[in-house]
């Protein structure tokens, strides 16, 4: 996530969105409805499919943001003090330990990359990125190397909307080729797509991690207008929103598992 909200400009250097307000907005509601699924409806993978899409939009609001910056350690210090903060809070709703740290971690290494890529100094273009790659692996980051990767990658092709499409889908074409296959869509079955004449283009698509992908149009939506919105709410909603799940699922006494949710589910997606 970006620094700061910035005032209605555009950078000339970065060629997506920069309405960091909208998309952080955007990438919470997505992460809410992803964290809801797993622990609230695991039975509704759609929830899960959609969630991919917050990642990408956090590493874009974080390119967006080190391009604007004007201190870069304080940017580290802010996502640093949020992810201590919400360590635990993530722990509990997602039943994690200390070695499973939540996104910030992934976000503070790929920032630590990226600063060096745009330093330049003492050779730091070379050794950062590649310290930050090892690092997330060692910390033992979400979405490991891969995730720090794609911040870096994102950076590099900005100011290219082509290279940043470039980049995604290369990104989610390789995430997604080991992750579990996507057999139904919204109620329709979607397996004898696979099988079809077309089945070698549309299959690796029908992947949980690629559905990342639906995150690029809005990363490229030509807008730079911005939502209002004090800096730190943007960090203090993500250990928010756990707080929020804790309570219902504490409420509910238990992860939902009832045959009616399906159903209802089912009868819903089918009106489409």
């Amino acid at each position: 996530m970006p620094s700061k909200d910035f005032t209605a400009r555009r950078n000339p250097a970065i060629a997506g969105c920069t309405a960091t307000g909208v998309l952080k907005i955007l990438a919470l509601v997505f992460m809410f409805i992803d964290h809801a699924g797993k622990m609230l409806f695991p039975q509704i993978a759609e929830m899960r499919m959609l969630g991919r899409i917050a990642f990408p939009l956090y590493c874009w609001c974080m390119v967006v943001g080190i391009s604007y910056t004007r201190s870069v350690p304080k940017y580290l210090g802010r996502l640093m003090l949020i992810g201590l903060v919400s360590q635990p809070i993530y722990m509990v709703a997602l039943n994690h330990s200390w070695n499973q740290p939540n996104i910030f971690l992934t976000l503070l290494v790929a920032l630590c990359g990226v600063w060096g890529l745009k330093a330049k100094k003492l050779l730091s273009h070379i050794w950062a990125p590649i310290l930050a790659l090892f690092a997330a692996q060692l910390l033992g980051c979400d979405y490991g190397w891969r995730g720090v990767m794609l911040v870096m990658l994102l950076y590099g092709v900005r100011g290219s909307r082509a290279g940043i499409a470039c980049v995604m889908i290369a990104f989610c074409l390789y995430w997604g080729g080991s992750s579990v296959g996507v057999t139904h869509l919204f109620g329709q079955d979607v397996a004898p797509l696979t099988s079809s004449a077309i089945g070698a283009v549309i299959s690796p698509w029908l992947r949980l991690q690629t559905m990342a992908i639906w995150a690029l149009p809005l990363m490229l939506l030509p807008i730079s207008q911005q939502v209002k919105m004090p800096r730190w709410v943007g960090y203090a909603l993500y250990p928010l929103h756990l707080v929020v799940l804790i309570a219902l699922e504490a409420a509910l006494a238990q992860p939902i598992h009832t045959e009616n949710l399906i159903n209802a589910w089912n009868a819903f997606v089918s009106l489409f």
